[in-house]
């Protein structure tokens, strides 16, 4: 009796110290601020891993150097190809979900008194287990179950790698296409800021001379005044596009992940020429169908859906297990301390298998949101697309429009100098005309920045990639790859294929008889023009004879006008195409506010948008035609 009273205390003396060592292991984590010094170590790392291992820029940097500088080098792009690593991780880890199971065992179990039982006589039997004993086993498992989920689990991590390899490739093309903006406005900085710095000072000497004049009283006060307030304002002016530039070069060197403060210098090599706006729009939709990577990633998206559709149908399914293993018990009361084990086990969960009808609703219902979404992401595509080409013509008409000025600017200020005199008006004049004409240089500069940058738009909209670049690889070989791809992406965008060498069948532009013979000619002008950028020649009503078969073509033009709801004078072009045999070819309607006084030019533009608008069906029917 005192033997089995002591077994009780030690029991309440064991638990006692566990409840004790618990409560204490609770009261042992709190929260720890990080210290100064960890901030700090941890600030200095960072700076030399922000910039490690990166190339100096020793030279001229070119637009392809720049842009293999942000692959290689770029935070965001190098986060990317981490991601993308990381999935291909997450993909092998997944695959050994694949595997049977192969389990390992081995233990040591002690007891503090004898297991044995009492007898009907009430006499102890003796113990049939070694107080002390060692086990050990190893057991190989494998269930069918488990197999079909890890199997849909790992082809879901197969289709996050892609997904994640599309979203490195957005990231690169937008990369592309912000280096391409920062370049030229940088550039445009590099060429201009020397500039403005020279007229600055000279605007401030004017100035103090002005501020003496004012003073010694040799110019009335008015006019002494308004000629500070005219330099102050050109001053103001060009401090602030001073900035702007000093800004772009600034985001150029962020991009390629140069330390702040770094100096270089960009290639001055001119400006190279503007390809022709693309006619094409067909040909560039269906591309950035098949290659926009958010589309493809919706696609991986759908199969991933799928999959985990199949997975959660498949975790409701009857589970059928099979397990063989081999055991160790170094009980010396056993008479076999060695044997094998196997087996068979099936179990099925009723509530789970009455459930596949909902989840194969929730698979349905999963799969439309995902071809909806798709569709949206399709139909975004095809609208950047032509808002790319249309944004791209538009800078190429304001770059022609703002070269001219700038040129008529630069004349004006050459011929100030040249008539200058030594009265202080003549100087203002000089100084403004100067002003002006570097005000003008400055835009022009912009223009052909924003021209570069609807440019790369248009290969951004497209989807189209750099011939996938080892980020690994030397800088020079990166900036080879680079110069290549923007070579093929021109091709693309700028230079398709014609179908057909044949020349396309001329087009007799027929406008309305309600039109005015002032109006008419508007329209006609306007058709020309659309019509040349396409090739299309544009058949005289004269054309006779043998040239009918390629005069036949007619495009019936009429525009109206009438005043809506809000009083706005809106324009309505109607545009009918007729084949050679009369029959309907195609129409379109385009309408526009018209703008007060200029209703002739809006009428030649209209026609152009229309065209423009028109274009592919226009192309696509006179192909047909051609020989």
């Amino acid at each position: 009796m005192k033997n089995s009273a002591a077994v009780p205390r030690s029991w309440h003396r064991s638990g006692l110290a566990l409840l004790a060592g618990v409560a204490l292991a609770g009261c042992a984590v709190s929260p720890k601020p990080l210290t100064g010094e960890e901030v700090a170590s941890r600030v200095i790392n960072d700076r030399a891993k922000m910039f490690a291992d990166q190339a100096p820029a020793t030279g001229p940097i070119s637009l392809s150097e720049a842009a293999a500088r942000a692959i290689k080098f770029n935070l965001d792009a190098r986060l990317k190809v981490l991601e993308e690593a990381l999935a291909a991780g997450q993909l092998d880890v997944s695959r050994w979900d694949l595997f049977p199971r192969l389990l390992a065992n081995a233990g040591y179990v002690h007891r503090s008194n004898d297991l044995s039982y009492v007898t009907a006589g009430g006499v102890p039997s003796t113990t049939t287990l070694d107080r002390s004993r060692r086990l050990s086993s190893i057991e190989f498992s494998w269930n069918l179950l488990d197999f079909g989920t890890s199997y849909y689990r790992a082809k879901m991590a197969a289709d996050q790698t892609l997904v994640a390899e599309e979203r490195k490739r957005k990231t690169i093309q937008n990369l592309m296409q912000d280096v391409r903006n920062a370049y030229w406005r940088a550039l445009g900085a590099q060429r201009l800021v020397n500039q403005i710095d020279a007229l600055m000072q000279k605007s401030k000497t004017a100035l103090g001379r002005a501020r003496q004049i004012e003073q010694q009283g040799l110019l009335p006060q008015a006019q002494a005044l308004a000629y500070q307030r005219a330099l102050l304002d050109s001053t103001v002016l060009l401090q602030s596009r001073r900035q702007d530039l000093e800004l772009a070069k600034i985001e150029l060197a962020s991009l390629m992940n140069l330390a702040p403060g770094s100096d270089f210098t960009l290639l001055d090599t001119g400006e190279p020429a503007l390809p022709a706006v693309p006619g094409s729009l067909a040909q560039l939709e269906e591309h950035a169908l098949a290659n926009r990577p958010e589309l493809r990633e919706e696609d991986y998206r759908k199969r991933i859906s799928a999959n985990d559709a199949r997975r959660s149908i498949a975790a409701a399914l009857p589970s059928l297990g099979l397990s063989v293993s081999r055991q160790f018990d170094s009980n010396r009361y056993l008479l076999n301390n060695n044997w094998m084990e196997s087996a068979l086990q099936l179990s099925m969960s009723l509530f789970r298998l009455a459930s596949i009808p909902a989840l194969n609703r929730q698979r349905d219902a999963q799969l439309s949101v995902d071809d909806t979404r798709r569709m949206a992401q399709a139909m975004a595509a095809l609208t950047q697309v032509r808002v790319a080409v249309q944004r791209y013509r538009l800078a190429k008409d304001e770059l022609e429009q703002v070269s001219a000025s700038a040129d008529v600017d630069q004349r004006l200020a050459n011929y100030a100098k040249s008539a200058a005199t030594s009265r202080v008006d003549s100087e203002l004049e000089v100084i403004r005309t100067e002003a002006r004409a570097l005000l003008s240089k400055y835009q022009r500069s912009v223009a052909y920045a924003n021209a570069q940058a609807a440019h790369g738009r248009l290969y951004n909209s497209l989807g189209l990639d750099i011939q996938t670049p080892r980020t690994n690889a030397p800088l020079a070989d990166i900036t080879s790859v680079v110069e290549q791809s923007m070579l093929g992406w021109q091709k693309i965008a700028f230079d398709p294929e014609r179908r057909s060498d044949a020349p396309l069948p001329a087009v007799k532009v027929v406008v309305a008889a309600s039109q005015s013979p002032a109006q008419a000619q508007a329209i006609r002008s306007g058709a020309s023009s659309a019509l040349g950028r396409y090739d299309i020649a544009l058949a005289d009503d004269s054309s006779s004879g043998a040239s009918d078969s390629l005069s036949a073509w007619r495009m019936e033009i009429a525009i109206n006008s009438a005043v809506d709801k809000s009083s706005k004078e809106r324009a309505a072009l109607n545009m009918t195409l007729r084949r050679p045999d009369g029959s309907f070819a195609g129409k379109t309607v385009y309408t526009v506010a018209i703008p007060e006084g200029s209703k002739l030019e809006v009428m030649s533009s209209l026609t152009q948008a229309a065209i423009d608008a028109y274009s592919q069906t226009l192309l696509d029917s006179l192909s047909s035609a051609s020989p």
